[in-house]
């Protein structure tokens, strides 16, 4: 399918139609048609049937901010399994705008031009198409072993994959559900594992916003951390080896969060095992370990 548009629109192969379950359609109606068009009357719906149907979006333009939103998600709103599916390329003539895959978890987005941070759950990889640059989903490219050379400075080593480009991310490990490893030598964006299920995410640095919203298992660590920590956490561990802004833990029903400072939950001390698993993975002392406070739904 071919789409070429004289101004950025945003949204474009977003399985999620902007969250249609918040706004209801006050904003992107899936049945809406697209504007900016030329030549085409295509509405939303209609770039993500092709793509579920394994085949190709050419956008012939620059695209706008969140595309490829949730790219391969058969998402249970709307009737699906929650799963990936396997899914068609987004492939864009032009620049495209932030947050680009956020939440992708299976497919290729292929750009042209110019990609602005931050990015979504993508990473860099060598391209089979001259003149343009190919992102794979970080979730993909550790749960399905997809077959790809990463870009440098990024290095996928066995099960471990460590970004070292000092690019922004949102949504980094969304919906991982594989026993892999991600190093993140930098800052994260908001919502850093995200629906994660299994799998480790170590942030040498800050994150945003939501960091381990809706997380189910695995473990995410960062340092200093924006507001919402762990809200609506249903299991899993996060460990914020810093501090934390306001309302960690929010609407929390499972999984077990280790912060210095305070959450929305009553505190427990952590046990002998809870102090050996902070030493190892953050490399500290028992003393120091022995600071940390535990939250967790009793």
């Amino acid at each position: 399918m071919e789409i070429k548009i004289s101004q950025p629109v945003d949204c474009l192969c977003d399985f999620t139609y902007d969250f249609y379950w918040q706004h209801k359609g006050s904003r992107i109606s899936p049945m809406g048609i697209i504007p900016h068009q030329e030549g085409t009357s295509y509405n939303y719906s209609e770039l993500v049937d092709c793509l579920k149907r394994g085949e190709d979006v050419h956008i012939k333009g620059d695209a706008g901010r969140r595309l490829g939103s949730s790219l391969g998600v058969d998402l249970k709103y709307f009737g699906g399994s929650g799963k990936s599916l396997k899914v068609g390329s987004i492939i864009v003539d032009g620049n495209v705008d932030t947050r680009m895959g956020i939440s992708m978890v299976s497919g290729a987005i292929y750009v042209r031009g110019k990609v602005r941070e931050p990015l979504g759950n993508i990473i860099e990889v060598e391209s089979g198409k001259p003149g343009y640059h190919k992102f794979c989903p970080i979730t993909g490219l550790l749960q399905e072993g997809l077959e790809e050379t990463i870009v440098p400075p990024n290095l996928l080593e066995g099960d471990s994959l460590t970004i070292r480009d000092g690019l922004l991310r949102d949504t980094i490990a969304a919906r991982l559900d594989s026993d892999k490893k991600i190093i993140v030598d930098g800052n994260a964006g908001m919502s850093t594992g995200i629906l994660m299920k299994q799998g480790v995410v170590h942030v040498n640095e800050d994150a945003g916003m939501n960091t381990g919203v809706l997380q189910r298992g695995g473990i995410v660590i960062v340092n200093n951390t924006e507001e919402f920590a762990g809200a609506y956490m249903r299991g899993g561990t996060l460990i914020i080896g810093g501090k934390a802004k306001g309302y960690v833990g929010a609407n929390m029903k499972g999984g077990m969060i280790f912060l210095k400072g305070e959450a929305m939950l009553k505190p427990v001390p952590p046990d002998t095992g809870d102090i050996s698993m902070l030493v190892k993975l953050l490399g500290i002392s028992q003393v120091e370990a022995m600071m940390f406070k535990k939250y967790s739904i009793t």
